[in-house]
């Protein structure tokens, strides 16, 4: 089988442990090919990110704390310095204040919910402005998102309103890069084990409901978010943008 993604230059934004679906990810696009660019947040994941690059065989490991557009400027700088073209993006980045996850939705804090906001949607927006014009032979830009941005999801709270608003922010990306051949889409994964995950209440009582009802009776593996995401980075792709394509095993189908 021939490796999708040779001779393109992948940047993957959210890399944090073995256990992230952006680490997934990562590995998928070395296995396809890609040239990697990892970033870390900050100096207290700066090491780990710089010995999973090591493991992925990354080319560059650059700083972006998505809250500092400085950060998010220098990227682009340096990118635009090394070898100037960037094929693909995949944004896996989301944060909402445990509290404002515990907690009734009602109850959600101002500075929560725009930490939410800022972090889990606005970033896409940065992230797009600032690698878009790298983009010179066109590109695909794709995020992470989940059910909860459509449906009720318990304790999901303040970060299903993000997501909705993420899902919003790929569809008018996708409709203002399309002239430029730039696809922007979402992955809308099933609840996996993740970190990040663990901030949820309860999540083990949704692992165990998406196994008990979706059409495959089981959850869904990472793996299976990693080779979707190279399926959108790759040319097999090239038809799909503004496009939310779910792979949680089909349990988005189900009432009941």
């Amino acid at each position: 089988m021939s490796k999708l993604l040779e001779g393109k230059t992948a940047l993957v934004l959210g890399v944090a442990n073995k256990w992230s679906l952006a680490y997934a990810i990562a590995r998928a696009f070395t296995r396809e090919g890609a040239r990697l660019i990892l970033t870390y947040q900050g100096e207290r994941q700066k090491e780990t990110v710089e010995e999973l690059a090591q493991e992925l065989k990354a080319a560059r490991v650059l700083a972006c704390d998505v809250q500092q557009q400085q950060e998010i400027d220098q990227l682009a700088h340096t990118l635009r310095g090394d070898g100037g073209r960037v094929d693909t993006v995949m944004h896996s980045i989301a944060f909402a204040n445990r509290e404002d996850l515990s907690r009734p939705f009602i109850e959600t804090s101002r500075s929560g919910y725009l930490l939410a906001q800022e972090i889990s949607s606005f970033s896409l927006v940065a992230i797009a402005r600032a690698t878009s014009p790298l983009m010179t032979a066109g590109g695909s830009l794709t995020t992470l998102t989940y059910l909860g941005s459509a449906r009720v999801v318990p304790n999901y709270n303040v970060m299903g309103v993000a997501k909705a608003a993420l899902e919003a922010t790929v569809r008018y990306l996708a409709s203002e890069l399309g002239p430029q051949q730039i696809r922007v889409n979402a992955i809308s994964a099933g609840p996996v084990k993740t970190a990040s995950a663990r901030g949820i209440k309860d999540f083990s009582k949704v692992l165990e409901a998406v196994a008990q009802h979706a059409p495959l009776r089981r959850n869904t593996d990472p793996a299976e978010v990693a080779d979707a995401a190279v399926f959108l980075a790759s040319d097999l792709g090239r038809g799909l943008t503004g496009n939310i394509l779910f792979v949680d095993a089909g349990f988005q189908i189900m009432g009941l």
